[in-house]
């Protein structure tokens, strides 16, 4: 792999039996603000995990979201997915951010619209994307970082294979002052 982030090749599409995960793109922003509305109480549930789900939702923020996305994806300092299904309907987005390229390391972050939650469509695309991530990007560490109440976040991460590594006490807090823990999971090449 070359040394240079911005060079290193990246698909812009990856997909499962039945999902279509792609990089953001212009125009896209309605869609994101439809799934985003939709599910603004369960992401608003957890304020110290999901700051950005505390702003107002608008049609404009989520077109701007979706270029600076689709900018970074290109730069290589995170690469978001949106994952459609086969109605093409935006059901998840799932990320790698807080890129390292040095070790290689990422963090995986994600959410899935509430009406298609529990159906296991964010696992299948976070688990393609630790894939992926693992098999043809060279990643040694994947993390991910979820709040110790949050359940759902909490059994994707155990599903797709990774491994509680620890719980951070009192270390993020709400706009309202609650002190949160956050657990931290990981996965290694190798499994190790």
């Amino acid at each position: 792999m070359t040394s240079a982030p911005g060079l290193r090749r990246v698909s812009n599409e990856l997909r499962t039996d039945r999902l279509l995960l792609r990089c953001p793109r212009a125009g896209d922003g309605g869609l994101v603000h439809e799934a985003v509305v939709e599910t603004l109480e369960q992401l608003r549930a957890w304020p110290a995990s999901l700051p950005w789900a505390m702003l107002e939702p608008s049609v404009a923020a989520s077109e701007t979201y979706c270029r600076e996305s689709a900018a970074a994806f290109v730069k290589r300092t995170a690469l978001v997915y949106l994952a459609f299904d086969a109605s093409g309907s935006l059901v998840a987005s799932t990320s790698l951010h807080a890129i390292n390229w040095a070790v290689p390391k990422f963090e995986v972050g994600f959410w899935c619209r509430a009406s298609h939650q529990c159906q296991g469509l964010a696992t299948e695309a976070v688990t393609e994307l630790v894939r992926y991530a693992f098999e043809d990007l060279g990643a040694s560490r994947i993390e991910a970082f979820t709040d110790e109440e949050n359940a759902a976040s909490r059994a994707v991460c155990q599903s797709v294979g990774m491994q509680l590594e620890g719980v951070m006490r009192s270390e993020r807090i709400t706009p309202t002052g609650v002190l949160r823990n956050t657990c931290i999971y990981a996965a290694v090449r190798g499994g190790a």
